[in-house]
């Protein structure tokens, strides 16, 4: 069963910015300079162009944030509980705010994200039943020295129908924090990134070290284009 395919107007795009940055010391991640910008500005740039209205989770700093977000015309969202509970608060966040049929979260510690992820989650989505799409690319974190990375789920670079909205509300409500234990209750499709020049594109920055090693590693690599 298959119905009218998804266009990038119908999509909100929500950039996750809202974590405590524990593993970088406490500072706000998405503030962190990149290539000599912002994280969360640099993925905003990366971003833009595959979706249409665009959202910020980001639960301090919000008037940078703000600025940032302007000449993007990117509204921030702040998560709704306290305590920085985790990427579903993220998803929540936007879910509430969001005016299109569906939501695409993104993290804001993985800038080399690839540049055609919407369309590839789309073109991932199977049939109408679909209710979320979740990329699944190589895991340069986990791997062992002389060893190529497996390729795993990334679920918090996730396409979501934004009508679960009160399902994932529910689901937090009730103590509910892990991505993949609320995404199995719903029909979800994998997209997979495992095209030569996505080796790296889910590589993210935990602590100032990585993000420092993965502003080198994207000045060695070149830009891989759709």
């Amino acid at each position: 069963m298959a119905d009218s395919p998804i266009t990038a107007d119908q999509i909100t795009g929500c950039l996750l910015a809202g974590g405590r940055g524990a593993r970088m010391g406490g500072v706000d991640k998405g503030l962190q300079h990149f290539q000599g910008l912002p994280l969360a500005l640099h993925a905003l740039q990366r971003l833009a162009p595959q979706v249409g209205p665009l959202l910020i989770n980001a639960n301090r700093n919000t008037e940078q944030y703000l600025a940032l977000g302007q000449p993007l015309n990117a509204k921030v969202c702040a998560d709704a509980l306290p305590d920085y509970p985790g990427p579903l608060a993220g998803f929540m966040a936007g879910l509430a705010q969001c005016q299109t049929p569906w939501l695409l979260c993104v993290p804001c510690d993985t800038p080399l994200f690839p540049l055609d992820l919407a369309a590839q989650m789309i073109a991932a989505r199977g049939d109408a039943r679909t209710d979320i799409i979740i990329a699944h690319g190589w895991d340069t974190e986990r791997a062992q020295p002389h060893q190529s990375p497996e390729l795993r789920a990334q679920p918090v670079f996730c396409l979501i129908r934004s009508s679960l909205k009160h399902s994932l509300e529910a689901f937090i409500t009730s103590g509910g924090r892990k991505i993949d234990a609320w995404t199995i209750q719903h029909h979800c499709a994998k997209a997979m990134f495992d095209r030569p020049g996505d080796e790296q594109a889910f590589t993210n920055a935990n602590t100032l070290a990585q993000l420092h090693d993965l502003e080198q590693l994207a000045a060695d690599t070149p830009a891989r284009n759709p």
